[in-house]
């Protein structure tokens, strides 16, 4: 089984137990964060796929670090005009573990199993 989502503008195909890079989310570490904004689910073959999202599809993951990616060099530069600009970057990024996809199917079946145990 596995989900597209939509976070920080970019869309990403996950699947339970998943290490993923995000641009920085606004969570603290160790805290869950679940994702609503689902394009597409598959599971045993059959797609589901969303206009613009799939509705009853959250994809939930904890926050395992926050951190910056590695430095890049940005050099602009005008040939004969003595113009030279070098500038530095490196993006903050928040490294997510993906616990669970939850579908609108498995939901209502764990409920029908909760209400049989307790009969």
């Amino acid at each position: 089984m596995y989900a597209i989502i939509e976070s920080c503008g970019k869309q990403y195909k996950v699947t339970e137990g998943d290490v993923v890079f995000f641009e920085k989310l606004d969570a603290e570490e160790g805290k869950k964060v679940t994702f609503e904004n689902v394009v597409l689910v598959s599971k045993d073959g059959k797609v589901q796929v969303g206009n613009p999202y799939v509705k009853g599809v959250k994809v939930e993951g904890k926050v395992v670090s926050h951190g910056k990616a590695k430095k890049i060099i940005v050099f602009k530069m005008k040939a004969k005009k003595n113009y030279r600009r070098k500038q530095g970057h490196r993006q903050p990024y928040t490294k997510v573990e993906i616990t669970s996809i939850k579908t609108a199917t498995t939901t209502a079946k764990k409920v029908e199993k909760a209400e049989k145990v307790e009969a």
